[in-house]
């Protein structure tokens, strides 16, 4: 893979960080949405991550999709652009977080109509609230949501870790220049077991 002189440096995990996972809702990983991703790779990687911060008591956030008849004239131009997100009728059950990593009662789900988790959402609120300075950010899509996310964490001044098992897309080389493109210059796109070795190590 290419490298440029001055990229590709590491912002690090920061000493406390959170994780949002993005979209991994039934629209998203059920064969039978048009919408659907190939995640079920993604989900197990996910679960491996959701138990560890459990286990360590660090904020975790999910994101869903859905849009009532209020979000689909908020969000007409998206809608317009992407005819199929029109599945993600608010209520269906293609908005509920895949059961596998369905969230604990503490973990919020927040509701977005668009692709960063931060845009129309209390999510910068939730991380100053835990006091987070860095962001774990798993889900999909690679070259949708989560780079959306990945990029609006760094201009709230988070430092994004991307977790290159815990993030899926339907296009794989979209899934890979992505990757590319915010290891370049927006986060650290590292490996799932550098994390939970990050976790385990790092002390409160």
């Amino acid at each position: 893979m290419m490298r440029h002189e001055g990229f590709h440096g590491r912002a690090g995990f920061g000493r406390r960080p959170a994780l949002v996972v993005i979209d991994v809702n039934r629209g998203f990983t059920d064969p039978a949405s048009p919408l659907v991703c190939d995640l079920d790779d993604v989900v197990e990687a996910i679960d491996r991550l959701l138990g560890a911060f459990r286990e360590r008591g660090l904020p975790i956030a999910f994101t869903t999709v859905s849009y009532d008849e209020a979000a689909k004239q908020a969000a007409a131009a998206f809608i317009d652009k992407i005819p199929a997100l029109l599945t993600l009728e608010a209520g269906t059950p293609w908005v509920e977080i895949d059961p596998r990593i369905a969230p604990l009662p503490s973990e919020p789900v927040f509701n977005k109509l668009w692709a960063s988790s931060f845009f129309g959402t209390p999510f910068a609120s939730f991380l100053a609230a835990h006091r987070c300075d860095s962001l774990v950010v798993t889900g999909a899509s690679t070259s949708g949501c989560v780079r959306a996310t990945v990029l609006d964490a760094l201009q709230h001044g988070y430092r994004p870790i991307v977790p290159r098992e815990a993030v899926g897309d339907r296009n794989p080389a979209a899934h890979e220049a992505n990757l590319y493109d915010i290891d370049t210059k927006y986060g650290d796109v590292v490996s799932l077991d550098e994390v939970l070795d990050a976790l385990r190590g790092d002390p409160e």
